[in-house]
């Protein structure tokens, strides 16, 4: 209860020049949503990535989404990306990715790190 507390404050501030900030230093910035979250749903997190004044946002807007794939080549979502932004939308997963997709979450977390990886790769 505490820490739910303690976090209230950040609900309703809006962050988005801090993300346009990292996204504009070169600092990999990956946004993902679960495409089943009725709480947060995805067309929200795709509609503010949209809107990340940054110094390619209108890149960023038009760019096509891509099938995004696990190691066995399954369909495991969609993501679009220009340089290091990305916007992930999670196939069958919620508001808490990690505990609906724990393998799909992984996947994500790992190529988000790893500079040879499909999110990572130059447009």
């Amino acid at each position: 209860m505490v820490v739910h507390t303690f976090m209230l404050g950040d609900w309703l501030e809006n962050l988005s020049d801090k993300v346009a900030y990292l996204a504009d230093s070169g600092v990999k910035v990956l946004v993902y949503s679960g495409d089943k979250d009725f709480i947060c749903n995805w067309r929200g997190g795709e509609a503010w990535t949209n809107e990340v004044k940054w110094s390619k946002q209108a890149q960023f807007q038009t760019a096509n989404y891509t099938v995004y794939k696990d190691s066995e080549g399954a369909a495991i979502g969609e993501y679009k990306k220009v340089d290091n932004f990305v916007f992930l939308r999670v196939y069958e997963a919620g508001h808490m990715v990690p505990m609906d997709q724990p393998k799909n979450a992984q996947t994500m977390l790992h190529d988000h790190f790893d500079d040879q990886s499909e999110l990572n790769r130059k447009n």
